[in-house]
């Protein structure tokens, strides 16, 4: 299981890569393989400023459709257009051309709360 130590993660398993105030949102490689063949990712909130945890949009696998639920407020400004026609990026890439949106962070202070990848590591058991 993959789990790059330069990135944060949540409980919800969702991975952020933070550059300056913008943050690169996506899940992680457990919860893609758990979760199956990704076959549609929806995300109709881009311009839309939420709050932490509040669902940004979800996932549809095979046998099931989860929420994405969003790890730290801002306004998400953009999405991920190619997961349209390829979602299974999600699967094969999910740290790489599977990462789903971008958010402009509105309170950095909630970044501490994040999951480091050892943390992350303990939490699925790997």
């Amino acid at each position: 299981m993959n789990i790059p130590s330069d990135l944060k993660y949540t409980k919800d398993h969702e991975w952020v890569k933070i550059e300056g105030d913008v943050a690169t949102i996506g899940i992680t490689d457990f919860a893609q393989s758990e979760l199956g063949d990704i076959v549609y990712v929806e995300v109709e909130t881009v311009d839309e400023e939420l709050e932490r945890e509040e669902v940004f949009g979800t996932v549809e696998a095979v046998k099931t459709v989860s929420d994405l639920f969003l790890p730290l407020s801002g306004e998400i400004i953009e999405f991920n257009e190619s997961l349209e026609e390829e979602p299974e990026k999600v699967n094969t890439d999910p740290y790489g051309d599977g990462w789903m949106i971008k958010v402009k962070i509105t309170d950095t202070a909630e970044v501490d709360d994040l999951l480091s990848s050892d943390d992350y590591k303990e939490l699925v058991g790997a």
